[in-house]
């Protein structure tokens, strides 16, 4: 059985959970806070970052390495096509959201939903990267209507979750979508993905915890 640790809040734990419930591979969650200075957390994420998993007396970090394990272990049914360029397109497109729009934009998120302040430096930095990537990005993503194609993949578990807090930070500090002012309609491409029943499942559970938090 997979242990999943980290916490609904975070995007790249959601990353993990829809692969989860998408390929319907059996799972428990352990709530784990992200930072944790705790020795058995740490031999597990050593920077303490979350998520991560636990399995067969093993443990396993990072978001896109746990689920290409979760792909080659449970390789049906599959999130990545069977062919090797067209499935290394695919972790190209979760590369891209990952590394070039969320972790970008994440600078902004002191600001746009933690009540911080971001300084003007940093806005302007981040609009011009943001800018240059959602660009090639968009050279990149097909909408048509997932973003590898006409099925659902491993890009769309690091889409979906990311494009709307990217899209959120970006209009609330910045004062304008980035990724809408480029012609990207992630609000059609999140609501399709919403739709799936690993998506609402995500989405109902992140909701309940941060309502029992109040």
């Amino acid at each position: 059985m997979i242990t999943l640790c980290g916490i609904t809040l975070s995007n790249y734990y959601n990353k993990v959970k829809l692969a989860l419930l998408e390929k319907g591979i059996p799972f428990t969650e352990e709530r784990v806070a992200t930072g944790s200075k705790d020795e058995a957390v740490l031999a597990a994420t050593p920077l303490g970052k979350v998520p991560f998993i636990r399995v067969d007396g093993q443990t396993l970090c990072e978001s896109q390495v746990i689920v290409d394990y979760l792909e080659a272990r449970y390789p049906q049914p599959p999130l990545l096509p069977a062919d090797p360029l067209a499935a290394a397109k695919v972790r190209e497109l979760a590369t891209f959201v990952d590394l070039h729009l969320e972790l970008v934009a994440r600078e902004l998120y002191t600001q746009a939903f933690f009540g911080g302040t971001v300084s003007e430096g940093t806005k302007e930095r981040v609009r011009k990267l943001l800018t240059k990537n959602i660009a090639g990005f968009k050279r990149l993503a097909k909408f048509s209507p997932y973003l590898a194609g006409d099925s659902f993949t491993l890009a769309d578990c690091s889409g979906w979750v990311s494009l709307p807090l990217v899209a959120m930070a970006t209009k609330s500090v910045l004062g304008e979508d980035l990724l809408a002012v480029a012609g990207i309609d992630w609000k059609t491409y999140a609501k399709l993905v919403g739709e799936r029943p690993s998506a609402q499942k995500v989405a109902a559970d992140r909701k309940a915890d941060q309502a029992a938090k109040g």
